[in-house]
């Protein structure tokens, strides 16, 4: 059984997808996209530039959003206006005629790829996808296996915390967190918190896993991470039944050495923590700087598979995303077709066994 773990099932971008307001979903996505690798382009003329007049790099909050127009496209394209120009973010593929993917999209993606279940993340920029990915499941439970939004910064209010129990009740497997939803409320607090042990203890009450996306915000750098990733440290080891699955995997900007890994002694012993997966995901936060097969990756999925082992590994590609650098297909085959390294129990483990095993998904389904 191939197991993705990191795929999406979208509502039309244009509405307010679970959250209260189309403004709040807007300023999820101009936020979002404000640090993005995807291709941005002046609409006139096809002239590249990037995404720096959405967002004052001197406040990376919320408040620091630039009024814009920015607003939902077509083609897979979010858009926005400086100085009376248009500009694309080719943020989902061009074929992508309005920006939305139900399930039956995705399992018709899947299907041609060879893929037997995904599971759907829930990152703000979505929307607050909960209900969305709970019809997702219920609709075809042999297929999906949902992660439940929450405010990130606000996770152990009393609202968050019934949100839990509602996602948990509906049968969610996990709950997506991402550190960047503490943009919303100026990166004033950590995630080590106090505030929110509420949360993490519901969240290890109820057996879901933890699917977390880091990186170096609010200062985007190396030191950053390592900080993020310190109180990550402390999280687990005040809740030491959490379960974890690191999103977008380990960053190649930071630590990733031509053929190896140089990764902190600090870091490495919170990598190899029981209970801890991380992501093997190259295409998606490298295609644009390195073509299939991404070969560049391969000598970093060997090293992570020697230092951790193949089962602290899962493999997912960012569906539909990814389809801005290669084809669904391909995200899957640049480890099945050229990472001979792996042999038949490793791909196994990495491709489905583990995913399924975290995440409790039957292949009898």
């Amino acid at each position: 059984m191939i197991v993705d773990c990191h795929a999406h099932v979208i509502q039309n971008w244009a509405s307010s997808c679970g959250f209260p307001t189309r403004e709040i979903h807007m300023k999820y996505q101009q936020r979002g996209l404000a640090f993005t690798v995807a291709k941005t382009m002046r609409a006139r003329d096809g002239a590249l530039t990037d995404t720096s007049a959405l967002l004052d790099r001197d406040d990376v909050s919320w408040k620091g959003l630039h009024d814009v127009g920015f607003r939902v496209g077509r083609f897979g394209q979010l858009d926005f206006t400086v100085g009376g120009e248009d500009y694309h973010i080719q943020y989902m593929p061009v074929g992508m005629q309005t920006l939305e993917a139900p399930p039956e999209f995705m399992l018709a993606q899947m299907a041609y790829a060879g893929v037997d279940h995904a599971v759907l993340q829930a990152g703000g920029i979505y929307g607050a996808m909960t209900s969305f990915n709970v019809f997702a499941q219920q609709q075809y439970p042999s297929k999906f296996t949902g992660l439940l939004h929450v405010d990130e910064a606000l996770a152990g209010s009393p609202a968050a915390l019934a949100e839990v129990d509602r996602g948990a009740s509906l049968g969610l497997k996990g709950v997506y967190y991402g550190y960047d939803g503490f943009a919303r409320h100026g990166f004033a607090w950590t995630m080590d918190d106090a505030s929110l042990d509420p949360f993490w203890e519901r969240v290890s009450t109820h057996g879901l896993v933890l699917c977390l996306e880091m990186n170096g915000a609010p200062s985007y750098d190396k030191p950053g991470y390592l900080r993020n990733m310190q109180a990550v440290g402390r999280v687990l080891r005040k809740f030491p039944k959490l379960k974890c699955h690191l999103a977008m995997g380990i960053p190649v900007q930071f630590f990733a050495a031509g053929d190896h890994w140089d990764i902190p002694e600090e870091l490495l012993s919170l990598y190899r923590r029981d209970d801890f997966y991380i992501e093997i995901m190259f295409p998606i936060s490298w295609g644009g700087r390195w073509d299939y097969p991404y070969r560049e990756a391969h000598p970093l999925i060997r090293d992570a598979r020697d230092r951790f082992g193949a089962d602290k590994l899962v493999w997912g590609s960012d569906m539909p995303n990814v389809e801005r650098f290669c084809t669904y297909t391909q995200s899957l085959t640049y480890v099945t077709r050229y990472c001979d390294f792996l042999g038949g129990a490793d791909l196994d483990k990495i491709l489905g066994a583990n995913a399924a095993r975290l995440y409790q998904i039957s292949s009898k389904e």
